[in-house]
């Protein structure tokens, strides 16, 4: 048996511990002491079975085995009481099995040995909050989240508000709301998943329980003492080929933070060197690949950008990555479609981020690129030659009185040329035809407002207003378009009617329905809350010569004509 052997577990060991295959990294480091337990313990030929000690107990606990870990590390301890580590190893196990004050001791026994370890200190650090927390009163953390206020936020919720009539819902709310320990099981309700996600903004999806810590047990735990981190071997601890990997890894970091500040600087070929240079140093970490496409979208090579996202992705998900990571390189490659004018991915890229990684800004660049799309579909829609083909075909339906099949040709017309008022004149024609007064007028102010001299349009706004008895607003609009062509008979005869309508509707009956009619008009209720009409409106009852006087300034007399063409002022 020679240490060269021992030496050779404890390597294997350290690359289990690695590959978290804690079986079989206690396997090695056991094989190594064995070996050494015949060796001396100093001077040539000697194995540091301290070593061994402390690298099973770190193995340990990892497994979970605290006890272990604890005895393996008094044993280091008890081989070599100048080495820091045991009792940086003893501290670990102890703080994991909450003996806080054990724990305590032991960190600060490590540095009575070396007073300068910055690991034991920081550990110290560690434990002595934990035991300021210990005695504090716990608190219910899901209690604040799942408060009767925030569940009535539920209500409001189109798919929610169902789960509040459920009364083995609520009961279960309620369960959350007095023991946080029933949380894990109760969260097998898909239903109290998916209102745990609303109120907390967190992704709650099942595939993510597998891979990591559900974020629901983060909140659980959130007052409960942190537990020691999985102990690393240390420096001493690792083979060669390890202490190499650490180095590249930690030169690769270097080069991105260069890569970082050149991209600042805009200096982008220098950044994506830089970039390059992080990469080949450590291929594993996919942070690296999707900076180098920040620089292909900087420089505006968009397709350079989505196939370094990809490459990222890929790499990301091979290696394990964070999911905001993963969300983040997602993003990226959708907004380098998105620059392409391929807004269908772009869109779903966006939306596999969020399945990664929930993002209140990702979920409204969604819909800001769904309102784009939109606009994108209804430009590559227009087509001129074949909006006159369907107005055609809507003119033929409308002289054969197929009405419902005009409005579909003429709305065809529109999305092939939005742009022209006559289709929109054409369909508010065959909606008057239906008795669809409301949505004819809208089609007619659509038209005048694409072309505001369009005499046709103003003509027939002003015979659907006719129709809706709103004789007020049907003169303006025969009024507008003698404006633009003094002569127009469409114009002409729709005043002549309108006026004759007004003089002759004499009867109470009559009179109620068109006051009716003007009252719904906004703009007969906004002069009839102005302050100056109502007082011209008074005096022209209790002192006519000063109402008359207020009625020499046009603009009161235009007020005055139109409550009366409306019918809401009538005169003897």
């Amino acid at each position: 048996m020679t240490s060269v052997e021992a030496e050779a577990h404890k390597a294997a060991g350290n690359k289990a511990l690695q590959a978290k295959d804690y079986d079989e990294a206690i396997k090695c480091y056991t094989q190594a002491l064995e070996v050494s337990a015949a060796l001396p313990v100093t001077g040539e030929g000697a194995a540091p079975r301290h070593v061994y000690f402390s690298n099973r107990s770190a193995a340990y606990l990892s497994k979970g085995d605290a006890a272990a870990a604890l005895e393996d590390a008094e044993q280091c301890i008890k081989a070599n009481p100048t080495w820091p580590k045991g009792f940086s190893r003893k501290g670990a196990a102890l703080h994991t099995m909450k003996r806080y004050d054990e724990a305590h001791a032991a960190y600060e026994g490590g540095l009575e040995v070396a007073p300068d370890d910055a690991g034991l200190a920081s550990a110290l650090e560690d434990v002595k909050k934990v035991k300021e927390s210990s005695n504090q009163p716990r608190v219910n953390p899901l209690a604040s989240i799942f408060a009767p206020e925030n569940v009535a936020r539920l209500a409001g919720h189109p798919v929610f508000c169902k789960y509040l009539l459920d009364s083995e819902f609520m009961a279960k709310i309620k369960l959350i709301q007095t023991d946080p320990n029933a949380f894990n099981t109760i969260l097998q309700d898909k239903r109290i998943m998916d209102v745990f996600g609303f109120l907390t903004g967190i992704d709650m999806r099942a595939g993510d329980m597998d891979e990591q810590e559900s974020e629901a047990s983060t909140v659980k735990k959130e007052a409960a003492p942190a537990p020691a981190p999985a102990p690393e071997p240390a420096e001493e601890d690792l083979s060669e080929a390890e202490r190499e990997e650490r180095k590249r890894k930690h030169e690769a970091l270097e080069a991105k933070e260069r890569g970082n500040q050149h991209y600042m600087k805009k200096e982008f070929v220098e950044a994506l060197a830089a970039y390059e240079d992080a990469i080949v140093k450590d291929p594993s970490n996919m942070a690296f690949l999707t900076n180098k496409a920040a620089v292909f979208f900087e420089q505006g090579n968009f397709t350079k950008t989505v196939a370094q996202c990809d490459e990222a992705i890929q790499v990301g998900r091979a290696n394990r990555a964070p999911y905001p990571e993963v969300a983040k390189a997602l993003v990226r490659k959708g907004k380098a479609l998105a620059k392409q004018g391929d807004l269908a991915n772009a869109i779903e890229a966006y939306r596999d981020a969020q399945m990664e990684h929930f993002d209140k800004t990702v979920e409204r660049l969604i819909k800001s690129t769904e309102v784009e799309r939109k606009k994108q579909e209804e430009l590559a829609y227009v087509d001129p030659a074949k909006a006159v083909e369907a107005k055609d075909r809507g003119n033929e339906a409308f002289r054969a009185g197929k009405w419902p099949d005009a409005v579909k040709e003429y709305n065809e017309a529109i999305r092939r040329d939005p742009s022209n008022a006559a289709y929109h004149n054409n369909l508010a024609a065959a909606l008057s035809k239906l008795m669809d007064f409301s949505a004819a007028k809208t089609a007619c102010e659509k038209a005048i407002a694409l072309d505001p001299k369009y005499v046709k349009a103003w003509a027939k706004k002003g015979d659907i207003e006719f129709f809706m008895k709103e004789y007020h607003r049907a003169l303006e609009s025969y009024k507008h378009g003698l404006e633009i062509e003094p002569n127009n008979s469409l114009c002409v005869q729709g005043l002549q009617k309108t006026s004759a309508r007004i003089r002759d509707a004499s009867s109470q009956e009559a009179d109620m329905e068109r006051a009716a009619h003007g009252m719904a008009d906004p703009e007969v209720q906004a002069i009839l809350g102005d302050p100056v009409i109502q007082q011209v409106l008074r005096d022209l009852q209790e002192n006519p010569r000063e109402g008359r006087q207020a009625l020499s300034d046009p603009g009161v007399a235009a007020k005055i004509e139109k409550l009366i063409n409306a019918g809401v002022l009538r005169t003897k």
